[in-house]
């Protein structure tokens, strides 16, 4: 009986989904974000810093295959536009739409500066670049990657989880880490 009123909620829970206009997605279908965290209802109302950052503001350490750090400055406001920046090139030809990638990533949420999840400690994500099967700073940010490349990505919330989700606070930015370990040749 117990185990019948779980599946009752859970389908509950997909039609208030559908019912609101957003279509459920399958487990790994959004980007790597690991487990849920504690979260706020609301984001946090903070005070601008008068400049938004740039990612030669925001630092990072370590080298392809190892997992990086990064850290958030204090002195300027999270940005409101996707901004990428390859840390090491890779070689080869670029991600294109369409082509599978395996990517190893560490992401870390601007308001807390903590990171959320990482997948250094274990496998590479598996994805199709522009299918739509994670966030869309991802597709985006991901084309033009090269294999054995390290790019950071600095996601919006309009690109990312916007009113949260999956652990994200609402109006969360995200600074991902990532090397693309694997991008088939063109």
């Amino acid at each position: 009986m117990q185990k019948i009123g779980k599946i009752v909620v859970a389908v509950a829970a997909a039609l208030s989904l559908a019912a609101c206009g957003q279509k459920a997605q399958p487990q790994q279908t959004a980007a790597p974000a690991g487990p849920p965290v504690p979260s706020s209802n609301a984001a946090p109302a903070t005070q601008s810093k008068g400049r938004e950052c740039t990612a030669d503001d925001v630092k990072t350490t370590g080298k392809f295959g190892e997992a990086p750090t990064i850290t958030i400055p204090d002195d300027c406001d999270p940005p409101k536009k996707l901004i990428t920046k390859d840390l090491s090139e890779g070689t080869g030809n670029g991600a294109k739409a369409g082509q599978a990638l395996k990517m190893n990533y560490t992401v870390v949420t601007w308001s807390d500066k903590k990171v959320l999840d990482s997948s250094f400690d274990s496998k590479p994500f598996d994805l199709n670049l522009g299918a739509g099967e994670v966030i869309p700073g991802w597709d985006q940010g991901l084309v033009g990657v090269k294999q054995g490349g390290r790019r950071m990505m600095i996601i919006p919330p309009d690109l990312a989880y916007g009113q949260g989700g999956r652990g994200i606070k609402p109006n969360e930015t995200l600074v991902f880490v990532t090397d693309a370990v694997a991008v088939p040749a063109a």
